[in-house]
Order: structure tokens, then sequence, then C-alpha cells
């Protein structure tokens, strides 16, 4: 039976503490595109692409006006491009990124993820190509996004691929310096990335993935924070079972988005992603229930405590709350889709440091950062370094989404819009990694991978 009270607490939920479905993304196998010829490959995508998610936006709308459930994007993953286009004898890449692009503004959607390399053990031809690619196909596309997985916990951490990605990085803020190196924001690198992430900028479809599936993204640090807004004062104990019982009601309702989005599409679903994925709107924000929890800020001493806590009870909560749940669930804390994090850092709360020692809990990791324009490649692919130990070392997702901002020093302010929001400029070491990254060569998976 409906519960009245119920039905008004959903409503409450998503017109004061901005709960939402953050996204319906579609999930599709590109692997029958492969062709020697890169053109056909492309005509291929295209199409197949343009079939599949024929749909997906008018059926996301559908379900948005039904329910009266905000949906706020509709994505694509695909299969990393270097496995598709490395068929093809194409010396460049940026061809694929475009036919990307076109595909995902023929049927609407807001990115499409999956300009992507797994090379966490080494580079194949496909790879190398691609990775070359990154930088153009950033800067000329719209939508198209890019991942490149540079370590896992059974292989370690590839230093070339570290190394290389630190000058992809500062070449792709050059090509979009325009924009304050908006290009940097669609590319991230990870370590232990997952196959079914439905979130932006990193999705991409895995290769042990249904030919097409539907992942759904749910999201509600509002609703979080309100909820120990009426705890003020309690034990940790209350607090996290506050948490886990808020947590279950939001993914319930991705629950029912997900099945009603895949019982229309006929197409199968994959997952629900329990995250708490802030946005720059007021009352939007993982930074605000640090300081709901007893926090004078973000970055305040105990904040690594409290974001366990949250990322656990989030978990705890939402995996009862759903029939299949993966992605990356937890609590993101990026600093430009943050408003509460972007405060933080203003009022010298929140450091780069800092940060770092928040991803050994959360869900990613140093993600949205702007530094300096001039912040050497070496000491971006050291920062890199640094994340991927940090999930290699604990078996965990860590990733890193960082905009040397071309021109900015550390005080200005990077804008980006939307929901990627605006950055402030964060400090960087001026002590330099250089000889350590020009090493190369492999750091060794730790001794407890070796499991079988």
């Amino acid at each position: 039976m409906i519960n009245q009270n119920k039905i008004i607490e959903t409503i409450k939920m998503i017109e004061k503490e901005k709960l939402d479905i953050r996204t319906i993304t579609m999930g599709i196998s590109l692997m029958d595109c492969c062709d020697s010829d890169g053109k056909r490959a492309r005509q291929k995508i295209y199409d197949k692409i343009t079939r599949y998610a024929e749909r997906l936006v008018s059926v996301g709308n559908e379900i948005e006006r039904e329910y009266g459930i905000p949906i706020i994007n509709k994505r694509i993953s695909v299969t990393p491009i270097s496995l598709v286009a490395g068929c093809s004898g194409d010396e460049n890449y940026v061809e694929f990124a475009k036919i990307l692009d076109k595909a995902a503004s023929t049927v609407g959607v807001n990115f499409i993820g999956g300009f992507s390399a797994l090379i966490h053990k080494g580079y194949s031809e496909g790879d190398r190509k691609l990775i070359a690619s990154i930088p153009e196909a950033l800067s000329v596309t719209e939508k198209v996004c890019s991942s490149v997985n540079i370590a896992t916990s059974r292989a370690g951490i590839n230093m070339d691929a570290v190394r290389d990605m630190g000058e992809v990085i500062k070449k792709t803020a050059e090509l979009t310096k325009d924009t304050d190196g908006l290009g940097c924001a669609k590319l991230v690198i990870f370590a232990n990335a997952v196959e079914d992430n439905p979130f932006m900028a990193g999705a991409f479809h895995g290769v042990g993935e249904a030919e097409c599936v539907i992942n759904v993204g749910v999201s509600g640090p509002g609703v979080v924070k309100k909820a120990l807004e009426s705890v003020k004062g309690e034990s940790f104990d209350v607090v996290a079972e506050t948490i886990k019982k808020t947590a279950f009601k939001i993914t319930r309702m991705g629950q029912l988005v997900a099945a009603e989005a895949s019982r229309r599409l006929e197409v199968p679903f994959g997952i629900i992603d329990l995250s708490l994925a802030p946005t720059p709107a007021v009352g939007d924000s993982v930074a605000h229930i640090f300081e709901e929890m007893g926090l004078e800020r973000a970055g305040a001493p105990g904040t690594t405590a409290a974001l366990a806590m949250l990322n656990d009870a989030v978990k705890k909560g939402g995996v009862m709350a759903a029939s299949r749940v993966g992605g990356l669930s937890g609590a993101f804390i990026p600093v430009s889709e943050d408003a509460g994090m972007i405060d933080a850092v203003l009022e010298g709360a929140l450091n780069l440091e800092k940060l770092e020692a928040m991803t050994c809990v959360c869900s990613v990791g140093l993600d949205m950062i702007a530094i300096p324009g001039d912040t050497s490649a070496e000491t971006i692919s050291a920062i890199i370094a640094d994340e991927a130990a940090i999930g290699v070392i604990n078996n965990k997702t860590t990733a890193v989404r960082i905009i040397p901002a071309p021109g900015k020093v550390v005080g200005d302010m990077v804008e980006f819009g939307g929901l990627l929001g605006r950055a402030p400029v964060m400090q960087v070491s001026k002590f330099s990694s250089s000889d350590f990254i020009k090493r190369g060569g492999q750091i060794p998976a730790p001794i407890h991978s070796f499991k079988n």
C-alpha cells in the first residue's frame, strides 16, 4: 500500500533538497564495429549508437514528467575506442572522436564517454594512437569525454603512461586555453577503473559488459544534509544510521527509474551508482554535510574521518535498496562542482594535500581541481602517480581530473559553467619531481595483490 507520508517526503526531497537522478547512461558495445577501414568503422559506430540510443532522451523525459523526478543528464558510454579504432589502419583517431560527437548530438545526450584506453600494464599500437589524439580530440569536440587507466592493484602502476599523461594534460589545456583549459575537465586518469561507471567524464562500457545496458547514477547530498539537521548533537552511531536510512530512500528512487528506463527501452538494467555527486547549486554540497557533522569547514581536522563514515554509510544504506549496485558508489569530492568545497579552498581550510588524504576514503579521487597554468607536466604526472598509488595499495578506484588553467595563478578563479561550475586555482608544491617521473617503467603490484 502506498504511504501518503512517504510520497510527501519524496516530493520535499526533490523540491527543497535537490534530490535528483543525476544520469541515465546507456552503455553500448562497439566491438562489432571494428573494421580495417577507418571510414567504415566510423560509419558502423555512428549507425549503432544512433540506433540503440534513438529513444534514450525521450524516454528519460517521459519518466521525468510521469514521476516528477528530475533526471539531469542522459548520457552514453561506449567500448574503449582504442580497442575499436586499433583494428583500423588510421594513424590518428580524432575522426573517431568526431563521429562520437556527431552521434551524441544526433540523439541529444549531454555527454558520450569512451574515448579511452586501458594501459595499466602496457601499450598496444591502438592505445598509443588514441593517447596521442586526446588533446586535439577534446579541443574539437563538445560532448566527447576521455579516460585512461594507468594502474591496477594486480598490475601495478605504468609509470611510462603516468609520464605521458602529464604531457597530454598540458597539451589539452593549451589547445583549449580560450575556455580556461576546459578540455582537461573531460579527461580522467584512473587507477582500478570500473567497467560500469555511469558518471562522466570517466565512463566507458567495459569489455565484460553486455551488448547494451542501462546504468543509473543517483545523487542527493542536500537530502543527507537535511536529514542530519534532525540529529544535531547526537553520537556518530546515530549519524551513521541516519545516513544509511537516507541513502536507502535515495537509492530506491534510482531503482524505480532504472527499472522503468530498462523496460521502456527494452535494454537490460545494469547497475545503480549511489554516489553523492554534488553540483554548484546552493544546497547540493558534500562539504556542507561535513559542516553539519560539526566541522567548521571542509578540510578542518576530522574531515577525512567524516568522509570515511559518510562513504561507508551511503554504501551500506544503498546496497540494500537496489538489486545491483555498482559504478563508483559513495561520495564524490570535486572542488569546482561543490559550492562548499569552493568556499573551503577560498578560506584556506582546504588544500591539495588534504584533498589527497581525503581520496583514501572517498569514491574516486582528485576531481575537478584547477592548478596554475605554468605547472610542469612532470609535476602533474607526479600528482597522478601519488593518486594511483593510493588506489593500487588500497585496492580501490582513484582518479585525477586536473586542469592546469592557462595564464591563471593561485587565487584566480576558473569559470566552466553548468554542472562543471567554477574552480579556485590551488597551490601546487614548488619542488620538482622531474627526475622521479623520467625513470619510467612499472611500479610493481603490491604483495597483497597476488591472490587466486
